[in-house]
């Protein structure tokens, strides 16, 4: 109780101190004064890297932390400054821009601290007072600077950007590149003089993809510059058919472990292109690592923040960068004297009593402090202050005077900077888009050592964002060069490129610039490098053996000059000879009892159709067309069925003949000669009503059979109408079926009159031939399909022609003893009838 007591009262005594203290606003915190300060009219801010890195402490919630103690002077942020010391002067100096208006700055060392940008952008907004005057009214007043410009780094602008962003007061960065910045819902009151990382990022990439490296490695700073580069680079380098064998982030504070981890990554790959987006500290610290290493060999594509870098040059020391190629911002020709010049009389006053005449040399001057190779962004220092001259300019109506009772707004000056639209002496257009960022434009950049061991930043080409996509990258006709001094361009690439004729197949679990050439199959081709795919050929066409182009297929079909084809046009050219070599034979000796008693109308018949089938096939060789498709498959079957009609009539003949062994008999009004040449006009008429009816309805037709032979076409003679084919095959089955029986069932005539037996034999073979011919016409390919069915019909019709004929030739020619009527007729009572009769019929 004592102690609750004790507590309660000294809350009391707290609220009445505090209610007596009078209202002021304090500022909290230790002061933060300037580094560089001038008064003016108008205060422009600038925040800048004086110092490079800080001494570590443990800070502890016992005791207030100490302010930071920064070390490792930086030249460059000191360049950067007087940068903007210049441009103000210059503009002070002026009589046409913001006369009798003087700017005044105030310059913040920010040590590249996040910490320490948030300290100095609240003072640069608020002042150095620690308490105001006493007010009733809230603790607010306008803005103490009207714009920051700053900083160096992206980390430390983003920190400043949102620290500064809801008081709209404009931050105006000479060299924060991340993209993030373009983000307006994030940081409104930022714009900057240096292109977006975006566009940088997509130069770099396009800027692999021309030379053909397709398997890239990459290093990037563990900062806001380095992931949001490398992200737009990875995003682009995909889009592109690049790939990124391994990617990896490096902060100058990593321990050295992190180092050695990064050397074993580069020295274990296969890509020999390394894209460094490295802050230049960052590099300036893996640099030495590297060279200790000897990390050798490798061909650097550089970002614009260490590319452009003398000093990275000069620690360079084993020349493992030689050859690097990357982008950096153009450079400010003016420079090299008027600010070079400026340089030198700060620099050593105390030696120079001389004003600059803007003709002096420095190009050999080698001096860290007046170094031009960072001259771009001097440019970007200058442009920025400008900006806000012309913003102030505009606002406060100026001509030969300003007006200078017009109240100024951070806000104000914000929405003016944004519109304003000028040029510099340079010739330089400055302007903002809607996100602040002003147009890209770079310069390729390659380093090419001289024989003195010095690395001259030779500008190989151009990289315009405001070109169409195609002529965005330009790159000069001069000599490159490559790493070790090469001058032919390195290759990097996970898999050769797959040739035409080829295509591309993803290796497993590996990224796609990893693959392999498969070999197009039959039939496809592909006519590009790096083909994903194989085209397959139109059916008129197949691949060549290169794959690469479809060639028009040989179109295939049974011609009388190739081999077989003679072969058959030669049998069947022998067996119609043959057949006019019988029929002479017959006609010459047409008195004799053999051929009259063997029913000589019929046979002339008979031979004269088997001329027609021998001569039927010379229709199936040669190209298909229309009419001869046609003419085969009715020729082939109106001359079969005239040839079996004629052997279906004598077989009924010599049968009936036969079987009437009674005189008297008026079997003769039955098969008289004029019955005999009905039955064979009548069987014939048949088929050709069945060819008519085929050739009416669905005629054959030349077909290019594509499945047949792969990588032939092959012409063929459709059927149409597949029941018409087969009808006309059926019909003849049907009469060769008669035939056979009718021979069959006379196969018992005396052994001097044999012809049945013949004929049944000859149909036999007949019957057989065809028979085999569907299951070797169904299976056979392409034209040997058409060779089947010309061998079939030349079997069948030699078949006829021997068996039937050639013994009778030869009784003819060779026994003529055996060709009379006493031999014939010598034989039992019975039977003499029966050939009286036949000869009579016939």
């Amino acid at each position: 109780m004592l102690l609750r007591g004790w507590a309660f009262l000294h809350l009391l005594l707290v609220a009445s101190v505090s209610h007596a203290e009078e209202p002021v606003c304090r500022r909290r915190g230790d002061p933060e004064n300037p580094l560089l300060s001038k008064d003016g009219d108008i205060i422009l801010g600038g925040i800048f890297s004086f110092h490079t890195s800080w001494k570590d402490r443990k800070d502890s919630y016992m005791n207030k932390p100490l302010p930071l103690q920064c070390t490792s002077l930086n030249f460059r942020d000191l360049q950067f400054a007087q940068a903007m010391l210049f441009a103000i002067e210059e503009i002070n100096n002026s009589t046409d821009l913001l006369p009798r208006i003087s700017l005044g700055y105030k310059i913040y060392d920010n040590c590249g601290s996040v910490a320490r940008s948030v300290g100095v952008t609240l003072a640069l907004a608020n002042g150095n007072e620690i308490v105001s005057v006493p007010s009733k009214t809230l603790c607010t007043r306008p803005a103490h600077v009207q714009a920051i410009v700053g900083t160096t780094s992206s980390s430390t602008t983003v920190a400043v950007a949102t620290v500064i962003g809801p008081f709209f007061i404009p931050v105006i960065s000479h060299f924060a590149t991340c993209a993030c910045l373009s983000d307006k819902t994030k940081y409104p009151s930022f714009l900057r003089t240096i292109p977006s990382d975006y566009y940088q990022s997509r130069a770099l990439a396009h800027l692999v993809k021309y030379f053909g490296w397709t398997w890239v490695g990459a290093i990037r700073s563990n900062n806001d510059y380095g992931n949001n580069g490398m992200a737009t680079f990875t995003e682009t380098a995909q889009q592109l058919g690049i790939c990124l064998e391994y990617s990896v982030s490096f902060f100058r504070t990593d321990p050295y472990v992190k180092i050695q981890k990064i050397i074993e990554i580069i020295k274990a790959s296969t890509s020999k292109v390394i894209v460094a987006f490295l802050a230049r500290a960052d590099f300036n610290v893996l640099l030495p690592e590297f060279s200790y290493h000897n990390l050798s060999g490798y061909q650097w594509v550089g970002s614009e923040s260490w590319i452009f870098d003398s000093q990275t040059a000069e620690m360079d020391m084993h020349h493992i960068l030689d050859g690097a190629i990357g982008v950096s911002i153009p450079k400010a020709h003016f420079w090299e004297t008027t600010f070079s010049c400026k340089f030198k009389e700060l620099k050593s006053s105390s030696d120079i009593q001389r004003e600059c005449t803007g003709h002096e040399d420095m190009t050999g001057v080698q001096n860290n402090f007046i170094d031009m190779s960072l001259m771009p962004i001097f440019n970007n220092v200058y442009k920025g202050v400008y900006a806000v001259a012309h913003a102030l300019h505009n606002i406060l109506s100026c001509n030969k005077t300003c007006n200078k009772n017009v109240q100024l707004d951070p806000f104000m000056v914000l929405q003016h900077i944004r519109n304003i639209h000028f040029t510099t002496k340079e010739g330089d257009e400055v302007y903002f888009n809607e996100n602040g960022d002003p147009a890209a434009k770079y310069e390729i950049i390659n380093w090419q050592p001289r024989e003195n061991g010095v690395v001259e930043f030779v500008i190989v080409g151009l990289y315009d964002t405001s070109l169409t996509t195609e002529k965005q990258l330009k790159l000069q006709n001069k000599s490159l060069i490559w790493a070790r001094n090469s001058k032919q361009v390195p290759v990097s690439v996970c898999s050769e490129k797959c040739p035409p004729g080829t295509r591309k197949v993803l290796q497993k679990g590996r990224p796609v610039c990893c693959y392999d050439c498969i070999r197009c199959a039959e039939g496809e081709i592909s006519n590009v490098t790096d083909s994903i795919t194989c085209v397959k050929c139109l059916p008129e066409f197949w691949s060549n053996e290169r794959r690469d182009a479809c060639i028009k297929k040989e179109a295939v079909f049974l011609s009388y000059e190739e081999i077989m084809g003679a072969l058959l046009t030669a049998a069947s050219l022998f067996g119609a000879c043959m057949t006019i070599g019988v029929i002479l034979i017959f006609f010459k000796y047409r008195k004799t009892p053999i051929v009259r008693a063997n029913n000589s109308e019929l046979s002339f018949l008979l031979l004269f159709s088997l001329i027609l089938c021998f001569l039927c096939s010379l229709t199936f060789i040669g190209q298909p067309s229309d009419w001869s498709c046609m003419l085969r498959h009715v020729a082939f079957g109106i001359t079969f069925v005239f040839c079996i009609s004629c052997l279906l009539g004598k077989t009924m003949v010599v049968l009936m003949a036969f079987r009437a062994t009674r005189p008297g008999s008026n079997i003769n009004k039955w098969f008289g000669q004029t019955q005999q040449r009905l039955c064979v006009t009548a069987f014939t008429l048949i088929q050709v009503n069945i060819c008519i009816i085929w050739l009416t309805t669905s005629p054959p037709f030349p077909f290019k059979n594509f499945k047949e032979i792969k990588d032939k076409i092959t012409l063929e003679c459709a059927l149409g109408s597949a029941v018409g084919f087969w009808a006309v095959l059926g019909y003849i089955g049907l009469l060769a079926i008669l035939c056979f029986i009718f021979a069959f069932l006379a196969r018992k005539l005396p052994d001097n009159f044999n012809e049945a037996k013949f004929i049944t034999f000859s149909m036999l073979i007949f019957c057989a031939v065809w028979i085999t011919f569907i299951p070797a016409y169904v299976s056979s390919p392409g034209k040997f399909s058409v060779a089947v069915e010309i061998f079939a019909i030349l079997a069948s019709s030699f078949g006829l022609l021997i068996c039937i004929f050639i013994p009778k030739c030869y009784i003819i020619l060779l026994k003529p003893e055996k060709n009379t009527k006493k031999h014939i007729m010598g034989k039992k009572a019975p039977y003499c009838f029966a050939l009286s009769m036949y000869a009579f019929y016939a």
